[in-house]
This record gives C-alpha cells, sequence and structure tokens, in this order.
C-alpha cells in the first residue's frame, strides 16, 4: 500500500527521466508516454478504491514518523483528484499524438507533460505545507517551459506574464511557510491542526491565513488574482493549454480547500471564509462577462475557466457537509467538461483552419459528430440537464440557499444563464452559420488517423460527463462520503499523527 500511495508521483518521474534519453526516438517517446498514462491511470484508480474502502492512507517517507518527515496522505478528496489528473493526463497523452509537432517533441514534450504531472499529483498528495511549495514549484517549472515551447513571441509573452505573477505568488508562499513555521515549529498539516488552536499570536496567523489565500487564489485564479490566466492559456499548442485548464487552476482550489478547512480551523478560517463569499460572485461575474466579449474562442474559454472557480469558491465558503460535497463533484465536473472544450476547439482549428469565430463557420452539416461533442460539453459547462454539470450546480445552489446566501446563490444562477449565452455563441458561429470561406482546413487536418487520435479523447470525456450525469446516486455518495473526511479534521489527524499504515 505505501507503494500504492507514491506511485502516482513515482510513476512519471520514473518515465520522464527515461524519455530524456530517448531524445531523437520520437516513436520510442510516444509509446512511454501513452504506456505510462494508461499505467497511472489504473494506479490512481486503485488508489481510489483502496482508499474508499479501507479509509485514508498515509506514507511516511524515508521512516520517519510524523511530523517529522516528509508525509504523503491520501484521504478521498485527495484519490478523487489523482483520479481525476491521470484521466487528464491519458486523454492528453492521446490528443498529443495526433496534434503535437515534431519540433516540439525533439524539445522534450512528453517528458515536460510527465514532470507536470508529478508536480500536480505531488500537490494532491503531500501531508504539509513546505512539500506543498516544493510541488507548486515543480508544476510551475514544467509549466512555464511547456507554454513558451516552440518560441513564438505571442507564447513568449504570455509565457513572461504567467512566470512573473505566478513566482510572486510563490515568493509569497514561501513567505507564509516560514512566518508559520516560526510561530508553530512544524509545517505538517496534521500538526498544525492541532497546534495553531494553542497559538497566542491570532494577528500574525490572520496575516499568514491571508497570504497564503492569496497565493492559492493566484494559482486559482480568483478575482482580482486572475488577469494572467486569459493572457496566457490561449498561446500554446492546444493540447497544453486544454491541461493546463483542466488541471492547474484546480491545484489552486484544492489548496485553499485543504488548508482552511484542515490546517486553519480557527477564526482566520472563518474570516477568509467571508472573503470568500465576496470574492466567489466577482469571480464568477467578471468571468463570464470576459466571456461574452471574446470572440477568439480560446480566450473565451479560457475566461470561463475564471467565472467557474467562482462557483468551486462559493461551495468552500459555505462549508456545509453538501457545500463540500457539491464543490468536490464541481471541480471534477469542470476538469471533465472544460478540457473536452479545449479538446473541441483544437479538432475546430484542424478542420476549419482558425480560432476566430467569425472566420468559421458551417461545422453542423461538415462535422456532425463534432457538433454532438461539442453540445455535450458546452451543455454540460452551462448546468443542463441530466449532464453532469447540472447537478453540480444543483448541489452548490441548493447549499447556498440553505445557508441563506441568497446574493450569491443569484448571482450563480445569472452566471450560468450567461455561460449558456456563450456556449450558444460558439455554437451559431463555429457551427451553424455559413462557412464565410476566410481560411481553409489546416494540414494536419489530412490525416485519417491523426483526426481520430484528436476525436478519441472528447469521446471518452463526454461519456464520462453523460456518466456522471445520469448515474448522479453513486457519484453525489463518493462526494458525500469525501466532504464528511475532509470536514473530520479529527480523523485526518489521528491517521497522519496516529503510526500512518
Amino acid at each position: 500500500m505505501k507503494l500504492l500511495l507514491a506511485m502516482p508521483i513515482l510513476l512519471p518521474l520514473v518515465t520522464a527521466l527515461v524519455m530524456v534519453t530517448f531524445r531523437e526516438r520520437l516513436a520510442v517517446q510516444r509509446g512511454l508516454a501513452l504506456g505510462a498514462s494508461l499505467l497511472q491511470f489504473a494506479v490512481a484508480v486503485a488508489l481510489l478504491a483502496r482508499v474508499y474502502a479501507g479509509g485514508i492512507l498515509t506514507f511516511q517517507t524515508g521512516g520517519w514518523a510524523a511530523p517529522f518527515g516528509i508525509t504523503l496522505v491520501a484521504d478521498l478528496l485527495s484519490a478523487v483528484m489523482v483520479a481525476a489528473t491521470a484521466l487528464i493526463g491519458l486523454t492528453t497523452s492521446i490528443y498529443s499524438l495526433g496534434s503535437i509537432d515534431r519540433e516540439r517533441e525533439r524539445f522534450f514534450f512528453h517528458p515536460l507533460m510527465q514532470l507536470l504531472l508529478v508536480g500536480i499529483n505531488g500537490a494532491f498528495l503531500t501531508g504539509d505545507l513546505f512539500n506543498l511549495y516544493v510541488w507548486f514549484e515543480v508544476m510551475l517549472i514544467s509549466s512555464f517551459v511547456l507554454l513558451a515551447l516552440g518560441g513564438s513571441p505571442r507564447q513568449l509573452e504570455g509565457s513572461v506574464k504567467y512566470v512573473t505573477i505566478n513566482l510572486l505568488s510563490s515568493a509569497i508562499f514561501l513567505s507564509a511557510v516560514g512566518t508559520l513555521y516560526g510561530v508553530a515549529g512544524t509545517l505538517n498539516m496534521a500538526d498544525l491542526s492541532a497546534r495553531l488552536p494553542m497559538i497566542e499570536q491570532r494577528n500574525l496567523l490572520s496575516v499568514v491565513a491571508v497570504l497564503l489565500l492569496v497565493t492559492f487564489g493566484v494559482k486559482a485564479a480568483i478575482f482580482p488574482l486572475f488577469f494572467w490566466l486569459p493572457a496566457s492559456y490561449h498561446t500554446p499548442p492546444v493540447a497544453v493549454s486544454a491541461i493546463f485548464a483542466g488541471l492547474l487552476t484546480k491545484v489552486g482550489v484544492y489548496a485553499i480547500m485543504r488548508v482552511f478547512t484542515t490546517v486553519f480551523t480557527g477564526p482566520e478560517s472563518e474570516a477568509i471564509f467571508r472573503i470568500l463569499l465576496w470574492i466567489a460572485p466577482l469571480t464568477m461575474v467578471v468571468g463570464v462577462l470576459g466571456a461574452a466579449a471574446q470572440y477568439d474562442v480560446r480566450k473565451l474559454l479560457s475566461f470561463h475557466i475564471v467565472s467557474q472557480i467562482g462557483y468551486m469558491l462559493f461551495a468552500i465558503a459555505i462549508q456545509s457537509p453538501l457545500a463540500i460535497a457539491g464543490g468536490l463533484f464541481y471541480i471534477v465536473h469542470n476538469i471533465v467538461a472544460k478540457t473536452s472544450l479545449f479538446y473541441i476547439i483544437g479538432i475546430v482549428r484542424h478542420k476549419a483552419g482558425a480560432f476566430q469565430l467569425k472566420k468559421i463557420g458551417g461545422l453542423y452539416s461538415t462535422e456532425p459528430l463534432l457538433a454532438a461533442l461539442f453540445l455535450v460539453s458546452a451543455l454540460a459547462l452551462a448546468g443542463i440537464p441530466p449532464l453532469s454539470g447540472f447537478w453540480a450546480k444543483l448541489m452548490v445552489i441548493r447549499a447556498g440557499l440553505e445557508s441563506g446566501h441568497y446574493f450569491v446563490t443569484a448571482a450563480a444562477l445569472v452566471v450560468s444563464l450567461l455561460t449558456l449565452f456563450s456556449m450558444t455563441k460558439i455554437w451559431n458561429e463555429a457551427f451553424w452559420k455559413d462557412d464565410p470561406g476566410v481560411v481553409s482546413a489546416t494540414d494536419e487536418a489530412q490525416g485519417g488517423g491523426r483526426t481520430a487520435l484528436l476525436y478519441l479523447p472528447v469521446v471518452m470525456l463526454c461519456g464520462v460527463i453523460i456518466f456522471f450525469g445520469l448515474s448522479f446516486e453513486p457519484v453525489y455518495e463518493l462526494s458525500a462520503r469525501a466532504a464528511g473526511q475532509l470536514l473530520d479534521v479529527e480523523g485526518y489527524r489521528n491517521a497522519v499523527l496516529g503510526g500512518g499504515l
């Protein structure tokens, strides 16, 4: 079981190291990427099943007992996020085989993608704040290179904005971690949950809490710290944009959920939740209005990443079991739907030759399968029944009504309508109207085998969307159990500090 807990980190790490030795043998790199992704998905499912059946798993590396050693922890929240990461890693590996050019592959695209998964899985499984910082840096380094890989002026401009704001957030994170260690004498999250209530310097803890919120807020692209995302996510190849859109901001949301539920359990967390109740509707509204103004479909979807984060923040701020369950379901649903939509716009680019909605059209008649897949993903994002997004939004909105947060709930409902408007805009421009004939299909669209590799990941994710929508009861049960486990801070503390496995 110890190996199972470490495998989501070790597998992509070892795969990346092996790939580096095959720089000129691209077929070997592709095979390793696909094989490793399949294995990682199997490991993630096994880990989720083990945690679901047996409770929280912990692993004290090097034989050092917590809180002195490096701790890995998998509760249901972590296990679900690792499973979602494995799914997106697998689909992106397949999509990359049909979309990434040989030059990027020669410059280590596939190893960098594996290293990105190392950082993401490490962030989900770590049991202490310093190693959360370390995994954030692994993500930052690999994501920065992936963003800049290709070296076009537009990519470099987006990369500079991305890395500058994220380096600043890393400095803030390190300052907060150092201050917290000076006050509490530990950075193990379970140990902190026991020690922080006894700390007398409450004002200093409040400062640390705000610094952590800023750090995680930058990663999650919350209002007003989101501006870097729509300025950079539209610049790299679609395969890179898709995995960024699906996973990177969710790591920030996960960190907010974990730290302000497990670590800070006193007045500091209550103050953060009050702040989030203001930030959540602003994030929703600003993101969806930014999306409504766009005609570059990549920028449109990038703004929608911001908007959807607001629903997750709202769920975290409420802190009821239903809200946390709904927030987790919403995170997983959004990971799947948003990644699928980015894959789809990549296919649109291959088939129609452009990302600008004014320059394309007629895809409903020429690409009916693509049109159907877009409808599934877009309507799920907008929250139309019976797809996954409907149940996720219903849980969050019901939790908002039960907790008496009527203003934020009303904002969430209005933003859902505006999201539907944006998705309808893409449908009308790209699929429904006649092709203006401004551009032609790209060369990459000509190969039938490559096109099939683009469609397969979309079909897989749309299948997940439909399954979540039609099988709501087991998905809800899993989300509810994960929420109960997250809110049971004493149970988490006992699992980590009580001898591990």
